[in-house]
Formats: structure tokens, sequence, C-alpha cells
């Protein structure tokens, strides 16, 4: 899944080509890359490191919170990032709603016709203690109600062996 989530998501923006992309939270492998050909803000709850990279900022930001204007991101990513919020495991508060709360969040900051790209496990929804949430199909689809799905990437559990569904059904 971390192979093909960000290559998929590299396209996207390859094909968009805004003039700036927000990334809160995915992995930095992301964010690194594709800052070489987008200029790329990366934000975590616990900011990243890293320096001297051309096209590439790093900043704090909490997802629940998020420190922009309504409206006003043209592109923005969260990518295997929303299952863990509220959840504690990597120092944040406990909040059970903070998944929500964060959906509600990259909703509210994104400009209108602009994109969300957003990855998150899809299965039998449930809470793994500690660690992750599963979300099915609809709880997304009805998450992100009004806005529009443009593709929908599925990385199955054999994505090794039989490759990812573009478009799935």
């Amino acid at each position: 899944h971390y192979v093909y989530h960000p290559a998929w998501a590299a396209r996207v923006l390859a094909k968009i080509r805004p003039k700036l992309h927000i990334d809160i939270s995915s992995t930095l492998y992301f964010s690194t890359m594709v800052s070489a050909f987008v200029p790329t803000i990366f934000y975590d709850y616990r900011p990243a490191p890293l320096k001297e990279l051309p096209g590439l900022e790093c900043d704090r930001a909490d997802l629940t919170k998020l420190p922009f204007k309504d409206s006003t991101v043209e592109s923005i990513s969260c990518m295997h990032t929303i299952e863990h919020i509220g959840l504690g495991r990597y120092g944040d508060p406990i909040d059970p709603e903070a998944d929500l709360k964060s959906i509600r969040e990259l909703q509210r900051v994104t400009a209108i016709n602009g994109n969300i790209i957003f990855v998150v496990p899809i299965g039998k929804s449930k809470l793994v203690f500690n660690a992750h949430r599963i979300y099915s199909y609809s709880q997304v689809m009805e998450y992100f109600k009004g806005f529009k799905l443009e593709e929908f990437f599925l990385i199955p559990d054999n994505a090794f062996e039989k490759g990812p569904v573009v478009n799935a059904t």
C-alpha cells in the first residue's frame, strides 16, 4: 500500500500541476519527491527536520485545526493519516471524533474546484485500538458528500499479484 498510494498521488499531481501543493502528514517520501516538480509544503503534528530541498518547506500543523483560511488551498493531500488521528499513538490527544474533525478541516480549507488527495484503509469499518481505523467505501463517500470523486484508486490486498484497480466498482 505504501508503495502504490504515493506513486498514484504523484501521478495525480503531475497531471493537475497545482501552483502549490499542501501535504498534511503523509509519508515524507511523497512530499520530498513531488517537491521536485510541484512546490510543496509538508505539515505534520511533529514537524519534519528537513532542510535544503528546493521546492519543499516543512511546518507544524494540527489536522483538527488547520492554519489556513476557508476555501484557500488549491491542492491538498492527506494520505494514510486520518485513520490515526485522535488515537494518541503519535502524541496527539485522545479524541474519538478527531478523524471526522480532520475531514471537515480538509473540506473547509479546500478551494472551490480544488483537489483533495485522500487515502485511508477501506474495508469492513472498525477501530483497531491505538493503531488505526478502517473505513467502508460508503463512509468515505458520505464524509465527502458535496465533493466530486474524480478517481477511486483501490489497492487490494493482492496488489503485488494483480496490481491496483483504477476506478474500482
